[in-house]
């Protein structure tokens, strides 16, 4: 036993001396990388003396303190950016709520896929503001998208904007419209924020740390049966026969098996209504890019639900589909789409 002992004792006594832990911090990065790993010697050939137990143990509190730091550095960071979000987030919606009044410029960029000037607007403040803080970030958005073609979802700490969720209901005066910002880093959603300023609700969330509505905490449904819940689910923008017929017949079948169908017209919106029990289901296919639900994941998973392809499969933020629901009735939920498709 005491052989053994002695050689993991020095094992990690010689790795300790030549391996170098470091947070990487340009702002952003919250990864730890681990370099410089050699052994110099096989640590069976030392003697062993009491010496190394005192430096064993002070090895074990040393990296002790250092994960607890490392954890304090990742939540500070995090809690960071949901405050640069939430402060633009806000100024956004100052736009938003000016322009609902008055008389909208509308440019189509699809038959009913439509843009205003509050959306170009607003996605300018946004990345403004985002990139003062953050320059290193990289920063995807709906409209610069649009206009310069697909933009590479990478590893790299990303901020996903959608300016104006509901641009249609926005043109119509139909008051389901929010701003969405989403951090991902190494594509997974983080950071969340929802806010709908004509109703004046606020939705964020942080990977870890639960999901809030206006500052107070909210959690999905604890429906357990289909036939209790009310779904949503959006229409998407395109209007070819195959698609139409394909989404009415999905609809018609789940109307069999739900307690009643909604359609708000903002995809974040039903995702945040799933995250706050007020929607017990929801669904979406073909939706316009991941700026619609990089904020919305985040808040339903922190609200205590799941998300997932409506295939079954795992959710991929690039895939343009997704639903969402609380735990109990997901499998339910999975079967009676793939029995509607």
């Amino acid at each position: 036993m005491v052989p053994l002992l002695q050689t993991w004792m020095l094992r990690l006594l010689t790795i300790d001396l030549y391996l170098n832990i470091r947070l990487v911090n340009k702002k952003f990065c919250s990864t730890i990388i681990f370099e410089d790993l050699q052994l110099i010697q096989s640590p069976s050939d030392r003697p062993f003396s009491p010496t190394h137990l005192i430096v064993f143990i002070y090895f074990i509190w040393r990296k002790t303190v250092r994960l607890i730091s490392i954890t304090h550095y990742i939540s500070y960071s995090l809690n960071q950016f949901l405050t640069v979000a939430v402060d633009v987030a806000n100024k956004a919606g100052e736009v938003i709520r000016d322009g609902f009044y008055r008389t909208k410029n509308v440019e189509h960029k699809g038959s009913v896929d439509l843009v205003t000037e509050t959306d170009k607007a607003c996605e300018d403040l946004i990345f403004n503001h985002l990139k003062q803080h953050f320059p290193e970030h990289k920063f995807i958005g709906e409209e610069t998208t649009a206009a310069n073609g697909v933009t590479q979802l990478t590893d790299e700490p990303t901020w996903i904007v959608d300016p104006l969720d509901g641009t249609t209901n926005f043109v119509h005066g139909f008051p389901f419209v929010c701003v969405c910002i989403g951090l991902t880093i190494k594509k997974v959603p983080v950071v969340g924020v929802v806010y709908n300023p004509i109703m004046n609700e606020l939705f964020t969330a942080i990977d870890g740390k639960g999901a809030f509505l206006n500052g107070n905490p909210i959690k999905v449904s604890s429906q357990s049966e289909l036939v209790t819940c009310l779904l949503a689910s959006e229409a998407g923008t395109k209007r070819d026969k195959a698609t139409l017929d394909a989404t009415t017949n999905r609809i018609n079948s789940l109307l069999y098996k739900v307690r009643s169908i909604r359609m708000g017209g903002s995809c974040a919106l039903g995702l945040c209504g799933v995250a706050c029990g007020r929607i017990d289901l929801f669904y979406e296919l073909g939706f316009g890019g991941p700026w619609d639900v990089a904020a919305g994941v985040v808040i339903v998973k922190e609200a205590g639900g799941v998300i997932f392809d409506p295939s079954g499969n795992d959710f991929d933020i690039t895939a343009q589909r997704v639903a969402a629901s609380n735990p109990l009735v997901r499998e339910a939920f999975v079967e009676a789409l793939q029995q509607s498709a």
